[in-house]
């Protein structure tokens, strides 16, 4: 109980001071449609503000955002910020039918958050079908004012959005592949600050390019906007201290090659120690199973001042199937303890849940073609659950006032059936591949800390799954290949300083466990950051009760959109 009352008392002060200490930084985004030219053919995509990628958002820790949007495209809209824990102010988290309602095209809705606790690399990207494939921006938020970086102050600042492109409307290439039960096409680029690279077909002209002064050391924020592929990227012949990951600091780890899944964040420092000239940067796929995918560079270019160079160096890039790389990155990073905004892992953990992850058929609908394997369709479930949102209300507007028929309480802390769960000779075991379809959530009590094994499965394809938690940063305690073993690998958890993120690279076959305090009630959304899977079902919900005076989830606001 004094813990309880201790945590309570820190969270309480820390929102207070954020409120009175910080400004107030006001946005407009204006949701409409734009015609660019890439990889040789016009091309007519969904933007904010006329911009691809979207307008960059500053602010610093204990600031209040309050962005207008109006929707002045075909499509609904709703806009999610990814990585803000959003106290008390879940309303504004935007997950469509989870949190609210879509942005109907003609209408608008304004966000309002306070950033409590945070500093570094965010982003904000549209929570609908696809869309944030060209509805995305970077959100960067700095230290108070008098407060500074825990590592040497960089000459500059430069975001780093690492993109994916398709010759064809992505709204339109989502529904066909949900149509025939089948993954959607690939993408046919990547991308660099919304800029293909002079690797591709009418290009030489669209490649991102950055001046930089030798000798001065420089901050990339680097952010992987991409869809459905995690990727490497490298500099050539540059050197990279990781300094932060998901807006969370790291001991400083220095690096040739930076591993990044959809929606996570890494911040970097390089210094231009080289010889004068221009360095390409580049991107490319780190795919870990055995499917079609698109095997393709992005590049950019760093010029040093005076450079008179035309032929940029071009560093070598690991091969797209090199697991031991990125597993290396990704665990030889820990978190900075005892820095700015570090919290101690919880120690006493009131749920335990082992989550299964991975690809699913669902059988096909009666009088429907599908083309996925056996004339069915894809899928996807959390514990042999494959989510489905409902459409009629969110189910926080449906926690909110009470109304039963939207969801149940009753996803499963562990999956139905034990089984092998890496045994490639699964990948087709017709009593274990169909999962049902449900709207189910767990109920955590406010204040309760959380321990999750997330444990990939060999259904179909054995990969690598991207998972996000809205609302939360969690301790990544440990992770590895095969079946989590809770006898031994419990020995293997970093208590000390793991590394703190809100994404987790569930590593290919195998496992990772995280943990949290669920410390905000609301609706929160734990789901694969993989596009094409989150229309499958790989997600489930979190339903966190209030807790004590403040901590209560609000009225939602005036304008929140109806469904």
């Amino acid at each position: 109980m004094a813990r309880f009352a201790f945590v309570l008392a820190c969270a309480l002060a820390l929102l207070a001071s954020s409120v009175a200490s910080g400004a107030i930084v006001e946005h407009s985004f204006n949701v409409n449609n734009l015609t660019v030219t890439r990889l040789c053919k016009e091309q007519s995509i969904t933007v904010v503000n006329g911009s691809y990628p979207g307008p960059a958002i500053r602010a610093r820790d204990g600031d209040t955002l309050v962005v207008h949007v109006f929707n002045q495209s075909p499509y609904n809209i709703t806009i999610h910020w990814h990585g803000i824990f959003q106290l008390l102010s879940a309303w504004a988290d935007g997950p469509v039918y989870v949190t609210q309602c879509p942005i109907l095209p003609g209408h608008n809705y304004t966000y309002r958050f306070n950033i409590t606790g945070q500093e570094g690399t965010l982003w904000w990207h549209a929570h609908v079908s696809w869309l944030r494939a060209t509805v995305h921006g970077a959100l960067i938020i700095n230290p108070k004012a008098g407060r500074s970086f825990p590592f040497p102050k960089p000459y500059k600042e430069i975001p780093i959005i690492l993109g994916e492109w398709w010759n064809g409307n992505v709204v339109d290439i989502e529904n066909e592949g949900i149509a025939t039960g089948i993954a959607p096409n690939n993408s046919n680029a990547y991308s660099i600050n919304g800029l293909p690279g002079d690797l591709y077909d009418c290009s030489q002209n669209q490649t991102y390019q950055v001046q930089v002064v030798k000798g001065k050391t420089y901050l990339l924020r680097i952010i992987n906007a991409a869809l459905n592929n995690q990727l490497f990227y490298k500099i050539a012949n540059h050197n990279m201290t990781v300094v932060a990951i998901d807006a969370a600091y790291t001991t400083p780890y220095v690096t040739d090659v930076v591993v990044i899944a959809p929606g996570q964040t890494t911040d970097v420092l390089i210094t231009a120690n080289q010889q004068t000239g221009s360095y390409y940067m580049a991107a490319t796929p780190y795919m870990s199973a055995n499917i079609n995918f698109d095997n393709t560079t992005t590049r950019g270019i760093i010029s040093y001042e005076n450079s008179s160079s035309s032929s940029p160096i071009m560093p070598a890039l690991p091969n797209p199937g090199d697991t031991p790389t990125a597993h290396k990155f990704n665990t030889n990073i820990t978190g900075l303890a005892g820095g700015p905004q570090w919290v101690p892992v919880p120690t006493n953990v009131d749920e335990h849940m082992f989550v299964t992850v991975g690809v699913n058929l669902e059988l096909c609908p009666v009088n429907a073609t599908c083309q996925g394997p056996f004339n069915n369709r894809l899928s996807a479930s959390m514990n042999n659950e494959s989510f489905q949102l409902p459409t009629n209300l969110s189910m926080m507007q449906a926690q909110f006032y009470n109304v039963s028929g939207i969801y149940t309480t009753d996803f499963p802390d562990q999956p139905a059936v034990k089984f092998d769960y890496t045994d490639s000779n699964i990948s087709l075991d017709l009593s274990l591949v169909y999962a049902p379809k449900s709207t189910k959530v767990k109920t955590l009590k406010f204040n309760s800390t959380v321990e999750i094994v997330l444990q990939n499965t060999a259904f179909l394809a054995i990969e690598n799954h991207p998972i996000h938690l809205h609302g939360f940063n969690f301790h990544v305690l440990a992770q590895g290949f095969g079946n989590y073993d809770p006898i031994n690998d419990p020995n293997k958890f970093n208590l000390v300083n793991p590394q703190i993120r809100n994404t987790i690279g569930v590593p290919v076959g195998g496992w990772a466990v995280i943990r949290f305090t669920a410390n905000n009630p609301g609706m929160w959304f734990m789901h694969c950051h993989l596009d094409v899977h989150l229309p499958w079902g790989l997600g489930m919900v979190f339903e966190v009760e209030n807790g004590p005076t403040p901590w209560v989830l609000p009225p939602p606001p005036a304008d929140l959109p109806q469904c």
